[in-house]
């Protein structure tokens, strides 16, 4: 794995640069990633070009031993561009336009700006594409990020009526398939449809759904087109993007299939305050971050990606800028982010950033160096972790032991309509992913049509539309398989599909629904019935019963559905006596410790706030930590 840093050469004197490339050589980085964010540098004036200082900056990395990933600007258009076209600025849900001023104002939609990106993408790729220096090439930056795949613009809009005139062909059938004649929604054609924001009341959910796929479908085609002139003008370099963490705004799948490896921001600290941890969580794991946010979306990511290649374009150093609180990473936490990174398969693992910057929005954003140039905690701890991937060696890759399906499609719906405050895919993957773990399994999250060849076990914590390629994959498959609630409950138009759900993924019928508030809950041996709870017609077997009667789960053959939410307590049993039948080995690991296992080694690390033994049975011989792992410590086994 390499290790490397994102860097703004246009930031500092060029003066410098030489010693900065020097000192991130000495520490074991090899990879540098630059030129993101600096189109106004790179193109001061309409047509006219400075290259002289970003030609001396990669030949300066270059001469270093320094390996360059160059981004392409688009994410911050100047403000000569966004003047020179001001509709090109992206509209929000309440209809405001997002001003010039910070970063990702532009509208994918927006036929002009397509073309202006296209065209400094081009020039970029014509002056350095052939460069010795440049290693790999990043569309853009954080598709998405501030609330920005959705824009609510004249382009969208015109742009939306001509993906529905091509998805369904005849305004009649758009009619029928969203249910129009529900509070005469009917209309007469394509161009009297307007964007589901800013209606009375909730919008039609199949409207939304529509516009969500919409949405997501022009990012894939923005990064396209940057991508056929990457490939075009600077062959045999990889390209990559870098998604980000609980972030479903658009299908990542999809946009995967255009790159040769995906990255991810992984800024574990930020995550754990700006999402829906609990209260507990946040304080127990204040300064390590959850044990499963990193983990979750190494495996979600490089499941993006049917070649499993996959990297950490961002990695946290210190505290970031931008959660609402914003501790400092307990010593350690570093290094070991950057070697369960290594365990999970990747890459790469970029630092964000170089240097902490002394001026504008991100200047208490930590980096490898303070705004003095000394040292910041991180730069040791990243020297260390080169030292100890050196020290690991060559590994074997993980074996395949877990399948999780998930699908954006299916956080889309719930999200849409989620009937209960708080329950959408996303999280009921987060929690079986989450639970998986606990037992010591290894877990590969897959999109819905992957085949499931070689897997011990299958889990789909929530899938309202089913498709055809998992059902056939399904009935091929011998292992066990849970399945979590809302699973076939939808049409691809967001109907209830006739028959009632689930379908054919599980034998039953879903005659009744109930979210339920807080404090009501049915409970059981250990457990409890929460948030949700769905009946079933069915011939199944009850597996997991409530005090009161209320079935959890059901069982048919090789197959169990989870008709309460997947909350912790109930995944537990569910899981475990699936794994036994997979026969797959489980192991109750303490609180905080988390195992990575790959065909050659067990790595193992303790994210709680007091040292964790690593349990007995746990096999290999040492060669990396101790078998009683201190907070924010590692042990590897090799075997």
């Amino acid at each position: 794995m390499q290790l490397g840093v994102c860097y703004y050469p246009e930031h500092w004197p060029e003066s410098q640069w030489a010693n900065d490339a020097r000192r991130m050589r000495e520490i074991g980085l090899t990879r540098v990633r630059i030129g993101e964010f600096a189109w106004s540098r790179i193109e001061p004036e309409p047509g006219r070009f400075d290259w002289v200082w970003l030609d001396r900056a990669i030949e300066t990395l270059h001469a270093a031993g320094l390996g360059v990933i160059l981004g392409t600007p688009t994410a911050t258009p100047p403000k000569w561009l966004v003047d020179s076209m001001p509709d090109m600025i992206a509209v929000d849900r309440d209809g405001r336009p997002r001003r010039f001023g910070s970063r990702r104002h532009y509208c994918f939609s927006h036929a002009g700006y397509r073309k202006q990106s296209a065209r400094i993408t081009r020039a970029v790729a014509e002056r350095y594409g052939h460069h010795p220096a440049v290693v790999a090439w990043q569309t853009d930056n954080e598709y998405g990020c501030h609330d920005t795949v959705q824009s609510f613009s004249p382009a969208a809009l015109a742009a939306f009526w001509v993906w529905l005139a091509e998805r369904y062909g005849d305004v009649a059938a758009l009619n029928r398939a969203w249910g129009n004649v529900f509070w005469s929604q009917e209309y007469r054609s394509f161009d009297e449809i307007d964007l589901p924001n800013l209606t009375v009341t909730e919008a039609n959910p199949a409207h939304w759904l529509a516009f969500r796929r919409f949405a997501s479908d022009e990012v894939v085609r923005f990064n396209q087109i940057q991508v056929d002139i990457l490939r075009a003008l600077s062959p045999g370099r990889d390209i990559t993007h870098n998604f980000m963490g609980f972030f479903t705004e658009f299908d990542h799948h999809d946009v995967a299939q255009s790159l040769d490896a995906v990255g991810w921001d992984s800024y574990p600290l930020g995550f754990l305050e700006s999402f829906r941890f609990s209260e507990e969580d946040r304080l127990r794991y204040a300064r390590q971050g959850h044990p499963d946010i990193a983990a979750f979306h190494h495996d979600l990511y490089r499941g993006c990606m049917r070649g499993g290649r996959w990297w950490v374009l961002e990695q946290q150093p210190g505290p970031v800028n931008w959660a609402r609180h914003n501790p400092a990473p307990l010593d350690g936490m570093v290094r070991l982010w950057t070697l369960e990174a290594l365990a999970h398969g990747a890459e790469l693992v970029s630092y964000f950033r170089w240097r902490q910057a002394p001026f504008a929005q991100e200047q208490l954003h930590a980096g490898l160096l303070r705004p003095d140039d000394a040292p910041a905690p991180a730069y040791a701890e990243a020297a260390q972790a080169a030292e100890d991937i050196a020290a690991i060696g060559p590994m074997s890759a993980a074996a395949k032991s877990v399948a999780l399906i998930f699908s954006y499609d299916s956080d889309w719906i719930t999200t849409i309509q989620p009937q209960g405050a708080g329950l959408s895919a996303l999280w009921a993957a987060f929690d079986a992913y989450c639970a998986l773990r606990q037992l010591g399994l290894n877990v590969d999250i897959l999109p819905a049509n992957a085949p499931l060849e070689g897997y011990a076990m299958c889990v789909v914590p929530c899938l309202p539309v089913v498709p055809d390629e998992l059902l056939a994959h399904l009935a091929a498959f011998e292992g066990p398989v849970v399945i979590g609630p809302r699973s076939g409950s939808r049409t691809a138009d967001f109907a209830i599909p006739d028959g009632l759900p689930p379908g054919a993924i599980f034998p039953a019928k879903v005659v009744r629904v109930e979210s339920l508030r807080p404090g009501l809950v049915h409970p059981g041996q250990g457990w409890a019935v929460r948030r949700w709870i769905e009946h079933l017609e069915t011939d199944a077997a009850a597996e997991l019963v409530a005090d009161d009667g209320t079935v959890a789960c059901w069982r048919s053959g090789n197959r169990r559905y989870l008709a309460a939410w997947p909350e912790p307590d109930i995944l537990a049993p569910v899981l475990q006596s699936a794994a036994r039948e997979a026969g797959v080995d489980t192991v109750a690991l303490p609180e905080g410790l988390r195992l990575r296992r790959t065909a050659s080694h067990v790595f193992a690390f303790n994210y709680a706030p007091t040292p964790v033994a690593i349990p007995d049975g746990i096999g290999g011989r040492l060669v990396l930590g101790e078998k009683l792992i201190p907070p924010a410590g590692i042990a590897v086994l090799t075997l």
